[in-house]
């Protein structure tokens, strides 16, 4: 039997109330609130991450120079550098709302982090957030260079909901040309714009990340002609050429079937892959620690025993 984590349920119980008061009186969802929620929300729930060298550069690009903020913690171990993708929708979400969450991973990791300021939607639908990933993982090895900061010139994508999508996107378009993927850590990654698998429905109402605000998102980053299914990672070709991943799933998130039906697909093309599951989350745990503190802890962990066992 299902049972939803007791102390998220009574704060959801709270949280559900509130929305039903906006939507009855009219609240009508804008890029603002939904970026002022995800970064209040944040900032209510995760404490500051540890202290370490943090600096920033920009990486060129065709269409647009990508800002990137560097994490060097105090201990570090030869691998590949981690870049990260904030998640919020393809609309929300910042550099600056998740550096207590990029620190944390950069100083259980031991490795570097590059957090990427992709640009968002609706001011840059699709694929402007994608185009951006791009650009950073062809381009990193130079800016690193330039700031005479140490890589081995391989990378690991790792990001959250959104985020998770952009690194699975950029996977799925890098496999068919020489890259320097090693690896990916999916967090409870969106993969199928159709939303058409089963938990979209089971859990898409009273769990934080609800169906209606899902859809909203998608309208939002697809503004034009786009074939969503072609667009989804989860349909895309699976080859040998994709990266070795951990995929982060939980029991109470809309996006959960995604990542199942990702991970077996990526079992089916002989791609090393690993599922850590939280049956008794949500979405967006992460940026609930405070309310969440044994499972951020047992994500941090298993996290960085992937990571670390990547040479």
């Amino acid at each position: 039997m299902r049972q939803l984590d007791p102390k998220l349920a009574e704060w959801l119980e709270g949280v559900n109330a509130q929305v039903a008061q906006l939507k009855a009186a009219g609240f009508e969802p804008t890029p603002i609130s939904a970026r002022e929620s995800l970064a209040n929300l944040t900032s209510a729930f995760v404490a500051p991450g540890p202290q370490m060298v943090v600096s920033e550069t920009v990486v060129p690009g065709r269409r647009y120079n990508v800002p990137v903020r560097l994490y060097c913690p105090t201990e570090i171990e030869s691998g590949p550098t981690i870049i990260y993708c904030h998640g919020g929708g393809h609309m929300a979400g910042s550099v600056t709302v998740y550096d207590p969450i990029c620190r944390r991973i950069a100083d259980q990791c031991r490795r570097r982090v590059v957090s990427v300021d992709y640009r968002l939607a609706p001011e840059n639908p699709y694929p402007s957030g994608l185009e951006d990933l791009l650009s950073v993982v062809r381009g990193l090895g130079a800016a690193l260079d330039r700031k005479k900061i140490a890589h081995d010139g391989r990378w690991l994508l790792m990001g959250d909901s959104g985020g998770g999508a952009l690194c699975a996107s950029a996977s799925r378009l890098l496999q068919h040309e020489r890259h320097s993927i090693a690896a990916q850590v999916l967090v409870y990654p969106s993969l199928d714009y159709t939303m058409q698998l089963p938990s979209i429905d089971e859990n898409g109402s009273g769990y934080l990340l609800e169906k209606e605000k899902i859809g909203w998102y998608f309208e939002n980053y697809f503004q034009r002609t786009e074939n969503r299914r072609d667009a989804s990672p989860l349909y895309g070709e699976f080859t040998g050429k994709l990266p070795q991943t951990m995929l982060v799933t939980a029991e109470f998130c809309a996006l959960r079937d995604e990542g199942f039906a990702y991970l077996e697909k990526l079992r089916q093309a002989n791609i090393a892959a690993e599922l850590l599951h939280f049956d008794d989350m949500v979405h967006a745990f992460l940026n609930l620690e405070a309310l969440a503190p044994k499972a951020c802890e047992k994500f941090y962990r298993h996290v960085s025993e992937f990571v670390r066992g990547i040479e």
